[in-house]
Formats: C-alpha cells, sequence, structure tokens
C-alpha cells in the first residue's frame, strides 16, 4: 500500500481525529498503518519511553493503529512561548527558541529530518497516514512548504482535502481552497470530506453535486459532528466552552499559554462532576477543587494570573478548599520561580507562597516516563495515600520534588497523574463527601478504557458515512 494525506481548510477542521480514524480502519481491516505528522504546532505533548517529546496527536493517533508512539512520527513540534516565538523540538529534544520570522528562514534545513523520519516509519508501517497542518492555501506560508502540499510533493502523497461546515461556509471552504492552489496541487486532491455536520444530510445534495462539478474530485463523504472522548491538541479546544455546575464541581484555570489540559479529560463525562475552564473572575464561582495546569511560559502566565485577579480568588479558595498544580501549575504554587537562562521569558517572579519549594529554570529539559505511589500527602486527598500513579514529567525548571503538599495544596511534575481511574474516583468521592454528597457509586473509567471505546465509535462513524472503498483505491491506485 501506498500513502494518504489528509489536509484541511483551516485549523480545527478535524484532521487530527480523522486521521487517527483512518489508522483505526486500517488496522481493522489487517494492515500496519502509522501516522505522520511533519511539523505540529501544539502546546500538548507527550513523552516517549525513550524519552523524547511528541505531538499529543500523534500520540492518539499511534494508539489508534494499535502501535506504540514514536518521534519519528512528529519530527518537528513547535511549542509556542510568546506571540512571535516557538521552542523548536526536533526528533524529540529541544533545539532552541526561535521566533517565527527566523523559524520560517530556517525550517527547509530540517527537511532531511523529515525524510529520513518518515522513510524509516515506511518502513516498518503500511499505509502511512499523513497529516497536514492548518491550510495548503496560506498564500504567505506556501514558499519552501514543508507540512501541506510541499510534503505531499515530497512525498507523493494523495490528498484528500477536510472542510468544517458546524463553523459554516463550507463550500466557499473547500471550492476557495481548490481555487487558491497550484495546478499540480489540484491534481494531487483526489476527493473532498466535509466534516462536523448536523442535521439532515440529504439537504446537502445540491451542494455536493455543485461541489464535485466545481472541484472535478468526489466528494467521499459527510461526517457528522460525533462528540469523542479523546485529547484535544490545541486551544481551539471545545472543552473551554462554559459548562454547567454539578453537585462536585472542578475548575481549571485556562492560562494564555496553557499547556496539557489533556490531563483533565479523566474528570469529564463522570456523571454529578463539571469540569471548568476559566479566564476570569466572574467565571470562577464557588468550586471544590481548583486546578493550576501546566504553561509553556510560567512567569507570564504567572503575571497574567496575577493582573487578572485570579490569584487572590485562588488564595482565598485555598483556606477552605484543595488546590492542585501540575507541572507549571505546581510551580506557581512555590515560593519564587527564576528563569536566569532566559529559557521561557527570563526574570524572577514571586511564587504564591502556598508550597515550600522554589523553582530555577535551567537549560536542560526533564523529559521523562515515571511512575510511583503516593505517600505523605496532608489534608483531603490524604485519601489518596497508597494509591500508584503512572505518567510523564516536561518542564524546564527543577524544584526538588516530584509533588508535594501542605494542608490542602497539592503540586506534582507528572502528567497523567490523574489518569488512573482509582485516583480520579477517590478524588471525587472525597469532594462529595466534604459536601456531604454520597457518590460512593461513582463510575470513573480509566484514561485508555475511554479512548479505546472512542476509536471504536469513530471507526463506526466514519465507515457508515465516508466511502472507505474509494479511500483504498486512492491509497492503491496512486
Amino acid at each position: 500500500m501506498n500513502n494518504i494525506m489528509l489536509q484541511g481548510t483551516m485549523s480545527g477542521v478535524g484532521k487530527s481525529l480523522l486521521t487517527a480514524g483512518l489508522c483505526r480502519i486500517f488496522k481493522e481491516d489487517g494492515y500496519s498503518p502509522a501516522p505522520f505528522k511533519s511539523q505540529n504546532m501544539a502546546l500538548n505533548s507527550f513523552i516517549t519511553n525513550e524519552g523524547l517529546e511528541m505531538g499529543r496527536a500523534q500520540v492518539t493517533q499511534a494508539e489508534a493503529a494499535g502501535i506504540e508512539p514514536s518521534v519519528r512520527m512528529n519530527p518537528i513540534l513547535l511549542k509556542p512561548t510568546s506571540d512571535v516565538g516557538s521552542q523548536v523540538i526536533v526528533n524529540g529534544e529541544v533545539l532552541k527558541n526561535m521566533s517565527a520570522r527566523d523559524y520560517f528562514k530556517y525550517k527547509t534545513s530540517l527537511i532531511p529530518e523529515i525524510k529520513k523520519a518518515y522513510d524509516s516509519l515506511n518502513a516498518e508501517y503500511s499505509p502511512i497516514v499523513i497529516e497536514g497542518a492548518g491550510s495548503p492555501a496560506e498564500i504567505n506560508l506556501k514558499s519552501n512548504d514543508i507540512v501541506n502540499m510541499g510534503l505531499a510533493q515530497m512525498l507523493d502523497a494523495p490528498v484528500v482535502l477536510i472542510g468544517d461546515i458546524d463553523r459554516g461556509g463550507v463550500f466557499a471552504q473547500l471550492l476557495g481552497t481548490m481555487m487558491l492552489l497550484e495546478e499540480d496541487e489540484r491534481k494531487r486532491v483526489k476527493g473532498l470530506i466535509i466534516n462536523k455536520f448536523r442535521g439532515d444530510v440529504s439537504l446537502l445534495d445540491s451542494g455536493i453535486s455543485f461541489l464535485e462539478e466545481k472541484c472535478g474530485v468526489p466528494v467521499l463523504g459527510v461526517m457528522p459532528y460525533t462528540k469523542l472522548d479523546l485529547p484535544d491538541e490545541d486551544s481551539l479546544s471545545e472543552r473551554f466552552e462554559k459548562r454547567g455546575i454539578e453537585a462536585v464541581d472542578i475548575v481549571v484555570i485556562r492560562f494564555p499559554r496553557i499547556s496539557n489540559f489533556s490531563d483533565f479529560d479523566v474528570f469529564e463525562g463522570v456523571a454529578n462532576v463539571s469540569l471548568r475552564y476559566v479566564s476570569d473572575v466572574e467565571e470562577f464561582g464557588e468550586p471544590d477543587l481548583v486546578i493550576l495546569p501546566g504553561s509553556k511560559n510560567t512567569i507570564e502566565d504567572l503575571k497574567w494570573f496575577r493582573e487578572c485577579g485570579l490569584e487572590a480568588k485562588v488564595m482565598r479558595h485555598s483556606e477552605r478548599h484543595p488546590v492542585f498544580g501540575i507541572c507549571g501549575g505546581y510551580q506557581m504554587l512555590g515560593e519564587r520561580i527564576a528563569d536566569p537562562e532566559e529559557m521561557e521569558s527570563g526574570g524572577e517572579i514571586r511564587g504564591m507562597g502556598l508550597l515550600p519549594i522554589e523553582t530555577i529554570m535551567g537549560k536542560e529539559k526533564v523529559r521523562t516516563r515515571t511512575e510511583g505511589e503516593f505517600s505523605g500527602l496532608s489534608g483531603i486527598f490524604s485519601s489518596l495515600n497508597g494509591l500508584r500513579y503512572e505518567g510523564y514529567e516536561i518542564h524546564m525548571g527543577q524544584s526538588g520534588e516530584q509533588y508535594c503538599s501542605r494542608n490542602n495544596v497539592y503540586g506534582s511534575y507528572v502528567h497523567g497523574v490523574f489518569d488512573a481511574a482509582e485516583i480520579a474516583g477517590t478524588m471525587i468521592r472525597t469532594l462529595a463527601e466534604v459536601k456531604g454528597i454520597c457518590l460512593d457509586n461513582v463510575s470513573v473509567k480509566s484514561d485508555r478504557e475511554r479512548r479505546e471505546e472512542s476509536y471504536a465509535e469513530l471507526s463506526k462513524v466514519m465507515r457508515a458515512n465516508i466511502d472507505i472503498n474509494m479511500l483504498y483505491d486512492i491509497v492503491f491506485e496512486h
């Protein structure tokens, strides 16, 4: 089998999800697929068993394919540190921080790394399901493209173009993108998919006929809007939308540079539990637990947190209710954060003073898988003592302890520390007990269980709404 590439009319159209679904379908049909995305920009990342860092979306896709995640699936990862700069990670290791302008000039020098990673995957797996990034019709970015049509040409990949009807204007999205492509690029597009449709699909018949006539390629299907419990890649996540408040209310502070917010997915979908992301004082309410998540620029996000008034809210909240910090959020809870090497924004800042730690940013980035057993926790979550956790660490700063607590304030460097059903369930039951609510029968599934159910559902929905035989024709005939 050959490869196939999914591109989109813009960011957030569902490329990552459909790539995962196609990986699962190929796996179910007896093939050995693997995902590939040459360059990913995201703050949700993952540490492999080798201690290397890659985008979370390709981890999800690898899991859907039934294989172990490898940095070869995502050789370049960009983690924004500001509006105009990113940390550049190549083959799982930090290269350096670069401005957008400098990276634009530099990126073609990474083509050998891209080809090496792809060729290595292609020697072991078939087919390779390639994901683009953003839109192939961004005129200002087409020069020296290494992630959309430039990559498709480099790897001789047929392309399926995806549009998002939920945002509106899907016909303009798809036709406009095709019109902006060069003739040789248009020839690579073998089909179109309309994604995230709500309603009676027959109402699209005339529009589909119009698209096929004007674009000269078939519409392979219309995917319904499907709610799945899979990690989101970036800050376009619908998880950030406001939600109602349930018996147990958990608030996550939405920092401007929030990272690895998939850490909290395990709490979603649990009966009588609400998980809300808040970014201002008015949204805060009276939660039972506040979580400070990871951040790609801890000092700048702490300044924002302080200036918008949410820090004062959380400080008062900590006098009566628990607060839990993960990674950058853990660092903020300490006495001091210093960045003498300017690994993020540089400088030094006073922490919240709720935990007895100090953080010094260094040049070496901690990247490791980890596991352990809670012990010595104080306060309300002493109920976690004796329970085992596992996950991974990704951080520039050193604070001395992997986790610690003081009264009802807790911090940990471990991403995924809540993923085990026993840990999340214990926390929910403990929070409910404090309020006099009995949730002994609360049903919490592990992160892996929920994802496996979602992969199966995604495959089922794709098979029912997309012409899979036509997709196979594209893969085999190209």
